[in-house]
């Protein structure tokens, strides 16, 4: 096996297994249905009428395949990557433990979220959710880690300790770990007040920044009125200043945010909007259309992973007045 294409070839073989896996435990039934699923005929959380056959929602289900082509294409271009023998200290280029880790969680989007709309049972709410936390707590980490100036053993102990907390809450307390907690919603203002001070480091953005958390949150719907009102809902507030408090260090590079972060973005707003029409309760709902706006969300939200590799892959370190001086004068 080449080694530039190791991680490419796991991975196949990885989905090979699952398919089959999948094949094994639904070809007769599921098991018994989660309690917040509908029954076989009934019009499902997200619009799509519930079917008989091997996936309960099937348009839903399959378009979550975009996940997998938008992992495989990471994959593939890390590989190309090895192969043209590309040295650089951006480690979103090349088979590097951190781009292995953002390529292989964007791909298990697919299989987590098609488990749910597929099996409509616990265990594949569950997995659907842990493969959103396994994504999304990859970009923010990583730019503490820099900023923090952790080690890799570091960057994936907490990593791991973040991941299996939620997934472990998740299935013995609540979705909410029953604190009223969703980690996937709280990481996404994470992210973005990381970059925000990735971007414009200094001591002071340090402790400002944690007010944009305030406007990220407006974008999705939740003004800071609301947030202040209800204080037992929105108690984690406290969060959007934990970067800034663990960004000690200015980042040692720079990152190109035009085009592809602003895609990203872009791309994932719109794929919120049209997600917040394919619910059973909106009056754009077509249960029975193989057109449906949960399915679309997938799709625009595949394209935003793959949108925010590039972003990552566009980091340069910046020049410092020591790499200036001669060999013999260092």
């Amino acid at each position: 096996m080449s080694r530039a294409y190791r991680p490419l070839i796991v991975t196949l073989a990885f989905l090979a297994l699952l398919t089959v896996s999948a094949i094994l435990v639904g070809h007769d039934g599921w098991g018994p249905r989660a309690d917040n699923e509908q029954a076989i005929g009934e019009v499902s959380r997200w619009c799509e009428r519930v079917s008989d056959g091997f996936l309960h929602e099937p348009v839903n289900a399959l378009s979550n395949l975009s996940f997998v082509v938008a992992g495989l294409a990471m994959l593939w271009v890390m590989s190309r990557d090895v192969r043209r023998v590309r040295e650089t200290h951006n480690r979103m280029i090349g088979n590097t433990p951190i781009s292995v880790l953002y390529a292989t969680t964007a791909l298990f989007l697919g299989p987590g979220s098609m488990a749910m709309h597929g099996s409509h049972t616990f265990f594949g709410a569950w997995i659907d959710n842990v493969s959103m936390v396994l994504y999304i707590s990859v970009p923010w980490l990583l730019n503490l880690s820099v900023m923090g100036r952790w080690r890799d053993r570091r960057l994936f102990t907490t990593y791991t300790a973040v991941v299996a907390l939620y997934a472990a809450g998740y299935w013995l307390i609540a979705p909410d770990l029953g604190i009223g907690f969703e980690l996937f919603r709280v990481s996404v203002p994470l992210w973005l007040i990381s970059e925000l001070i990735y971007r414009f480091w200094s001591p002071a953005m340090r402790w400002i920044s944690g007010f944009a958390g305030f406007l990220i949150a407006g974008a999705f719907g939740i003004t800071p009125v609301e947030m202040v009102q209800n204080p037992d809902e929105y108690w984690w507030v406290f969060l959007f200043w934990l970067p800034g408090l663990l960004a000690t260090h200015a980042p040692p590079g720079r990152r190109k945010y035009t085009p592809w972060f602003f895609a990203g973005v872009s791309s994932f707003l719109l794929a919120y909007a049209i997600w917040q029409t394919g619910t059973a309760d909106h009056s754009w709902c077509r249960p029975d259309s193989v057109i449906q706006a949960h399915a679309v969300w997938h799709l625009l939200s595949a394209f935003a992973t793959w949108c925010f590799f590039m972003f990552l892959r566009t980091e340069r370190r910046i020049p410092s007045p020591h790499d200036a001086l001669p060999e013999n004068a260092r």
